[in-house]
């Protein structure tokens, strides 16, 4: 959630961002009236909260006549505010459901909306096959380590069965990347797959949960996370950190879970875009004065993972017209995929700023004066394991249809340096 304030003192500000990010600044001027409107009706209410407490107190001094009318106004004081009380909590309601309609300014650096990302470098060469190269599904199904057809059978599109060495490499990749991590100062954390709504809105934007993008519990105030990121970002919530404190760094590890409603016919084939998954995910409470090298560390901590792996990639900054509401700022990492024949996104890397932690409450105390300020928030992707699955088995492939495995996964999969083809088997 934007700063009220700041949105009061420099309305032009999100105009600008607004416009940037090629939305309508029409929410600002929303939000703004909203706000006059709230003011108005709060110092009303102020005002006659104040006239009841003067004539409360004189009333110990009057008698007769006079305490009789004292009395009386002061009842008519205390059904004024009873109307009054309502109006102002439905102002209060309209004024923050307006704010979270804003999203958060991006960074001046951004690029601009229509200009599509732009690329910051491109690390390794595609690999020149000397066949005709198969995208993962043929591989998966030839190697017997993935099923998908299985998958869709019992849970419908989207879902999929992973065997073999295809889960074991499940659990090398989640192990490699825990461990990355924690060498390099993330707590290892295991996170609720259950998130309550608010908590959800407060990190994600918006003034409702996208249906299309999030499973609902029905009957209960709860929905499935789409990211570690929505439990770890909360869980500081309505709490006050100290300074020395920061920044926390965290390593989380779950399983995630997206509808994904909206994006029909797009990235279907296979397990790109999947409605579960398990990932790994970096998460850093941040001093805002130093968020921004924040940002560019848990970049480097990315790359020095993914590098090793030996998979052609690229980093892009996001354009502001690409960017989620939290974020002021977007590294994603796309890595070359051959069956795509092209790059594919497989993480990502975001600044919120105060974005997030303002919407849930997570303060931290300052050693130099009193009072609290605001933490920054900051994610990124360590492993998401099905994309990852997918670059591994097109990029490592050979022609007799064995793929290799990737030399720091190694001692993760029991020593094994390749997988072989073999008959899909008939029944698990």
């Amino acid at each position: 959630m934007i700063d009220l304030r700041l949105l009061r003192d420099q309305p032009d500000l999100f105009r600008t961002a607004m416009r940037k990010r090629g939305l309508d600044p029409a929410p600002v001027e929303r939000a703004l009236a909203l706000d006059a409107a709230r003011r108005e009706l709060l110092h009303r209410v102020e005002t006659l909260r104040a006239q009841q407490k003067r004539l409360s107190e004189e009333i110990r001094h009057l008698a007769g006549d006079e305490r009789a009318a004292s009395i009386e106004d002061t009842r008519r004081l205390a059904a004024e505010i009873k109307r009054e009380e309502p109006r102002l909590a439905e102002a209060e309601d309209a004024l923050d459901g307006a704010l979270r309609a804003i999203p958060n300014p991006p960074h001046p650096s951004v690029p601009e909306s229509g200009h599509g990302n732009a690329t910051v470098r491109v690390v390794g060469t595609p690999p020149a096959f000397a066949f005709p190269p198969r995208d993962h599904v043929e591989l998966g199904t030839l190697l017997d380590v993935l099923d998908v057809e299985r998958g869709a059978k019992i849970a419908g599109s989207r879902f999929y069965f992973l065997r073999r060495e295809g889960a074991l490499l499940q659990l090398a990749l989640v192990r490699y990347a825990v461990d990355h991590l924690a060498a390099a100062g993330f707590v290892p954390t295991i996170t609720p797959v259950l998130v309550r709504r608010e908590r959800l809105l407060g990190m994600m934007g918006g003034a409702q949960l996208d249906d299309q993008m999030v499973y609902r519990v029905e009957g209960e105030d709860l929905a499935l996370s789409g990211t570690s990121e929505m439990a770890l970002g909360t869980m500081y919530a309505d709490e006050v950190l100290d300074e020395d404190r920061l920044p926390i760094r965290l390593c989380g590890i779950s399983t995630c879970f997206r509808r994904e409603a909206g994006a029909h016919g797009k990235d279907t084939r296979g397990i790109f875009r999947v409605h579960q998954f398990d990932k790994v995910e970096m998460f850093s409470y941040c001093h805002p004065d130093r968020s921004w090298e924040e940002h560019e560390l848990l970049l480097d901590v990315q790359e020095r993972l993914w590098r090793p792996l030996g998979l052609p990639y690229r980093v892009v900054d996001i354009a502001a017209d690409d960017l989620g509401d939290p974020a002021a700022r977007k590294f994603d990492i796309e890595t070359w995929m051959p069956g795509r024949d092209g790059y594919g996104e497989t993480q990502s890397c975001s600044n919120c700023t105060d974005f997030q932690a303002r919407a849930v409450n997570v303060r931290f105390r300052r050693r130099d004066r009193s009072g609290t300020d605001i933490v920054h928030t900051l994610n990124g992707t360590a492993i998401a394991v099905p994309r990852t699955i997918v670059a591994i088995l097109e990029n490592y492939q050979r022609e007799d249809g064995s793929v290799g495995i990737p030399e720091p996964l190694v001692p993760y999969m029991g020593g094994l340096t390749e997988t072989r083809p073999r008959e899909p088997a008939r029944a698990p």
